[in-house]
């Protein structure tokens, strides 16, 4: 959320910068939340001078009264004087009224304005002029026919579509024996991979209260992600980065407690876009290892390059090869003002797909949770949030068992995985 002084004051930015993001719907807003302001403003001040007045008054009234006991010329005076009062407190009722009644609907315009792009940022109107940057190990196009990803995992008996159907519907699915053992795997090893890079391990709550979802993610996304508990004011996570930014909720951290490095462990259960019944790449439900940072705004561009790097560097681990994709303009969720995906090379469609998204959203969730802290010259000032995807499987077992499939039908064990799977070096087909 931008800082309604800098919309108020930079119109034509914020203006053109919605442009950029190709959502000109969203234009007259400015224009809108610019005029509520000023009549935000000017009831304010005049409620505050009535504020200032109602002492003095007062005062008058007692004094006045006092005098009309000697001279009843001055009684006609003071009720006059009495009057003024009640029309004032009228007034100022009808002020804060119009005040918490303005104030809601310059938060709800706010909270659609887009967050400034970074003037890096690409400018395209959709994901189809996203840029690679940069490539990271040489994809390999094997001399022997890959099967589909779930032929892979059905020859170690170790995924169950047709079961998951019967019992949830169609995006989820039943993983069993090593795939699912490789599964934790994964996910255990990159739990493994961020704490070796300094981050603090963090189980949080799955489930989160109206006002932080509302200040961790855009409110066109609330529904498609997540789930409402009934009759509550509880939210279920669709990301483990909501619940750890929200821990920070109102609270001004010490400067020298900064960067807070989190990472950890959640679900993700909602969404029906693109759902495949075939196989476990667009699903409802699958597992993320995720990491997020709250720093000192001064301090994010370096930590989203460091985030990004993190995930490359896991993948190459992993003996998977990826790129590097800048996000354009039209790609960008409302609260971010800079992201990247990294893509995962499949060499049955030769071609990469999508495994981790890396996020700079400045302060626009800072602003709106409250997550602050004070300079050296005790200023107060918003941080800047990060988030980005660790690993998230079974998508990134595709990758995996793709990669590392051989003419035989096994699978290697990359070597960082091998403690995990109870020292196995390969997966044998069980048919």
């Amino acid at each position: 959320m931008l800082d309604i002084k800098f919309v108020r004051e930079n119109p034509d930015t914020v203006k053109e910068n919605i442009k950029k993001k190709f959502q000109d719907e969203k234009l007259p807003l400015v224009d809108e939340v610019v005029d509520l302001d000023v009549k935000y403003r000017a009831a304010m001040t005049e409620a505050n001078e009535l504020r200032a007045s109602r002492n003095a008054l007062s005062k008058k009234v007692g004094q006045l009264m006092g005098q009309a006991k000697k001279d009843p010329s001055k009684l006609a005076e003071a009720e006059e004087a009495k009057a003024q009062v009640k029309a004032n407190a009228d007034r100022l009722a009808e002020l804060e009224t119009l005040h918490d009644e303005l104030a809601v609907r310059i938060r709800k315009i706010m909270l659609t304005i887009p967050n400034i792009i970074d003037p890096s940022v690409p400018i395209g109107p959709d994901d189809s002029a996203n840029v690679e940057v940069e490539r990271f190990g040489e994809p390999v196009v094997p001399d022997f026919d890959i099967p589909y990803h779930t032929e892979i995992m059905e020859s170690f008996n170790g995924v169950d579509m047709d079961s998951a159907g019967r019992v949830s519907g169609s995006g989820f699915y039943y993983l069993m024996g090593d795939i699912a053992r490789l599964h934790s795997a994964v996910t255990a090893y990159g739990r493994d991979f961020m704490i070796d890079k300094g981050f603090t391990y963090c189980i949080p709550p799955f489930m989160i209260h109206g006002n932080v979802v509302e200040g961790v993610m855009s409110q066109t996304d609330m529904d498609a992600m997540m789930y409402k508990i009934e009759g509550e004011d509880l939210y279920l996570i669709g990301t483990s980065e909501h619940s750890m930014i929200g821990k920070f909720i109102d609270q001004i951290l010490p400067e020298d407690k900064l960067p807070q490095t989190l990472t950890s462990y959640s679900r993700k259960e909602k969404g029906a876009h693109g759902i495949e019944e075939r196989g476990v790449y667009r699903i409802h439900q699958f597992e993320k290892q995720e990491m997020i940072v709250v720093c000192k705004p001064e301090d994010s561009k370096k930590w989203y390059e460091q985030m990004w790097q993190y995930s490359v560097e896991l993948f190459r681990s992993l003996d998977i090869p990826v790129r590097q994709l800048e996000c354009c303009s039209g790609d960008l969720a409302d609260l971010k003002c800079k992201s990247c995906d990294i893509e995962a090379w499949s060499p049955r469609q030769q071609k990469y797909f999508e495994v981790c998204s890396c996020s700079n959203l400045g302060d626009a969730q800072a602003r709106r949770l409250k997550i602050r802290y004070k300079d050296a010259d005790g200023k107060m000032q918003l941080c800047h949030t990060l988030n980005n995807t660790v690993v998230a499987p079974p998508r990134m077992l595709i990758a995996l068992l793709e990669n590392n499939l051989q003419a035989d039908g096994s699978v290697l064990v990359p070597e960082v995985l091998r403690p995990y799977m109870g020292g196995k070096d390969r997966l044998v087909p069980r048919h």
